[in-house]
């Protein structure tokens, strides 16, 4: 049987990793687009690449969301059987900062796969685009969210995300391109970016347990997220494309913590008292900890977002019924897996700084 060919944008990502993996255990030949760097950025794949058994299944392209030729002749050499298009820039606070540069990969990169799907006519390629949890933004309170909700992006990551989705149905419902999206709430892993909120704590309680670092500085602890982990979501990603007819679906837990009760979930995990007291700006988050008190968490106003979204919740009914979609990790083993993958990071850096002395 001829295997299937699949193309990941965004594949040194943490999803873009755990997907690769995942579709070469399915026996794909997986093609993953990489941007040129002065530096090495494909740690969360190395694995894979060095891999003997991988050697004539998994190729890496250079390549560039903003690069429209780029985009076309990648795809027209390898003429995949599935495109998932994960690559982004992805930090919605980060958005604020580069919108100009988050459109251009997060939205307009999107119409450049498409349109190359087009002119090349490769009816039986089936696409993939990531969307997000961040179209809805905040509509009434605490409003679950399903496929038929209205979308009101707060940030230029969430506008950009939402001229994706939509650039995507329109393909999908003008040229009959079998063209799906997966509207994904917040997924955290090991693998997540070190600026984002959840992977921000789990690697400081863990350097703070051995001693490498002495305080966090936070912002909006009480916004409220509906959290899973990578590995359930991208393997939906491949069962959205599996299916017969292309369709949206929304992928969450529908459950939903604030970032507070993450901090107090994983302190528990990992052995630290934590006391809160003090409210807004004021507030802080004291350690007890060998008989000793210190203020080891503080909030500051440099980490609040523009526009800040303070809950989102998802309604999975959809993806239960036609995807089979029940979740392997609940809100605590997700931080555990977490904490586990940094508390092993820091002890390492912990031995070497050590032995330099």
């Amino acid at each position: 049987m001829k295997k299937k060919i699949a193309l990941v944008t965004g594949i040194t990502g943490q999803d873009g990793s755990y997907l690769a993996e995942l579709l070469l255990k399915k026996k794909y030949i997986v093609h993953g687009i990489i941007r040129k760097s002065s530096s090495f950025n494909t740690g969360r794949i190395d694995h894979l690449y060095i891999d003997p058994h991988n050697k004539t299944n998994f190729y890496l392209h250079y390549g560039d969301l903003t690069d429209s030729n780029n985009i076309y002749n990648l795809i027209a050499k390898i003429k995949p059987d599935e495109i998932y298009n994960l690559g982004a820039q992805s930090h919605v606070g980060v958005s604020f900062v580069n919108p100009e540069y988050t459109s251009e990969v997060s939205g307009i990169g999107t119409l450049r796969i498409l349109e190359a799907i087009r002119f090349l006519n490769l009816k039986k390629t089936k696409f993939y685009q990531a969307s997000t949890s961040e179209l809805f933004g905040e509509v009434g309170s605490k409003k679950i969210f399903d496929e038929k909700s209205n979308f009101v992006p707060k940030s230029p990551y969430g506008a950009a995300k939402l001229y994706s989705h939509w650039i995507t149905k329109i393909y999908r419902e003008s040229y009959g391109i079998f063209a799906s999206s997966g509207i994904l709430f917040n997924h955290e892993s090991p693998r997540r970016g070190e600026t984002f909120v959840t992977r921000k704590i789990t690697r400081f309680l863990a350097r703070k347990y051995y001693g490498l670092e002495k305080k966090l500085y936070l912002g909006n602890i009480y916004a409220k997220r509906d959290w899973g982990h990578a590995k359930d979501y991208v393997e939906m990603q491949w069962k959205i494309l599996q299916q017969k007819k292309p369709d949206d679906f929304i992928i969450a837990t529908g459950k939903s913590y604030s970032v507070k009760e993450f901090i107090n979930e994983a302190c528990k995990q990992i052995g630290f008292k934590i006391k809160w007291q003090g409210k807004g700006l004021k507030e802080i988050g004291i350690l007890n900890r060998n008989n000793k008190k210190e203020v080891f968490i503080r909030i500051e106003k440099r980490y609040f977002r523009p526009n800040e979204v303070h809950f989102l919740k998802g309604k999975n009914f959809k993806a239960v019924r036609k995807l089979k979609f029940k979740p392997k990790y609940s809100f605590k083993s997700l931080i555990k897996d977490m904490l586990i993958s940094d508390l092993k990071i820091a002890r390492s850096e912990m031995i070497l700084r050590k032995n330099d002395k």
